[in-house]
Order: C-alpha cells, then sequence, then structure tokens
C-alpha cells in the first residue's frame, strides 16, 4: 500500500513591508512522504517571499514538469516559476523558457554550496533565474514552527522575514546567490 501524502494547513497572514503588500492566504500543502518538515517550511519561505494573490501551489515532487509554485496571467501564460530544493540545472533551463521570471529557493547547507559550484556556469547564462539560499539555522529555527494547522503571522521588511506561529517566532534572512542585487 503507498504511502499517502500529510496535509498541512497554513493561514498566513503577511505584511510585506518591502514590496508594499499585506494579505492573508489559507495553503493547503501536501506533504510528500519524501519530502522533510525542513522543505515543507521553506516552501512557506518560498511563497512568502513573492505572495500574491495569483500565485498558487503547483505539482512540486510530484509532478516533474511543475516547479513548488506559479502565477500565471488571465491567458495561463507563466509570469513567475517558484522552485526549491536543489533541482536538475536543465530544469531550470527549461522553466526560464517556459515563464517570464524563474526563482530558485536553497537550502541544505554544505550540500546546496556543493550544487551552486558544480552548476555555477550553467545558472550564470539564465538570465531570468534568482536563487536565494536558505542557512541550516534558519531552516532547523523554522522546523519549530510546524504543525498540522498552523497559523503564523509574517513580516518581511529589509529582506528579513520574521514568521510569528502561536508557540514562537523565528526570524529568517534570505541570502541572494544570484539576481539582480547579488554581490
Amino acid at each position: 500500500m503507498a504511502i499517502r501524502s500529510t496535509v498541512h494547513k497554513a493561514e498566513l497572514s503577511i505584511a510585506d513591508i518591502d514590496r508594499y503588500y499585506y494579505a492573508d492566504h489559507a495553503l493547503t500543502l501536501a506533504r510528500h512522504p519524501s519530502e522533510t518538515e525542513e522543505r515543507l517550511m521553506v516552501r512557506l519561505v518560498a511563497f512568502a517571499m513573492h505572495a500574491h494573490e495569483r500565485l498558487l501551489p503547483a505539482g512540486g515532487l510530484s509532478t516533474e514538469d511543475e516547479p513548488d509554485f506559479w502565477r500565471c496571467d488571465d491567458t495561463g501564460s507563466i509570469q513567475q516559476w517558484i522552485e526549491v530544493g536543489l533541482p536538475d540545472e536543465r530544469m531550470l533551463r527549461k522553466a526560464s523558457g517556459r515563464s517570464d521570471e524563474v526563482v530558485l529557493i536553497t537550502y541544505g547547507g554544505r550540500k546546496a554550496e556543493v550544487w551552486r559550484s558544480e552548476n555555477a556556469s550553467a545558472l550564470a547564462k539564465l538570465r531570468k533565474l534568482t536563487m536565494w539560499f536558505i542557512t541550516e539555522a534558519d531552516c532547523e529555527a523554522l522546523q519549530t514552527l510546524v504543525e498540522r494547522t498552523m497559523r503564523i503571522g509574517v513580516t518581511i521588511q529589509d529582506g528579513h522575514l520574521l514568521f510569528a506561529g502561536e508557540k514562537n517566532s523565528v526570524e529568517v534572512t534570505p541570502v541572494l546567490w544570484q539576481g539582480d542585487k547579488a554581490a
């Protein structure tokens, strides 16, 4: 018998001062049996960073040709493709051809740094790609917020994200690895 996905419900109240975006979002996230709590929470970070009324969960781990989140216009054209993890560079290249913007949120400490250096030349050619890194310490802290039903207030200011759950708060500071403001 196949193991089923675990369903997590997240009510996010987002106050993104950097983008002047203020809204509440109710997300139902299916956590694939192979997905860790760490990756689940990085998906919430990705959503919060790019929250928009049209941003929706896509197939993610369950569907090979779909990202974790995407935002489409009225015609169905993909405006924003948001991926979490350390995907194959070819998938990012394909996503760049299918969408206006590709965002990658990486995590995994040393493993992510090795992946980045191994793919550096190919990734540098992807002009539509913006790549962020979430540190191990931030990922560990985020896991303290995991519950099947989560109510989280997210405040974003000066590139810092404050996740305030019912039991504790966690600050996350994504590091820009590639994009307009990367060092």
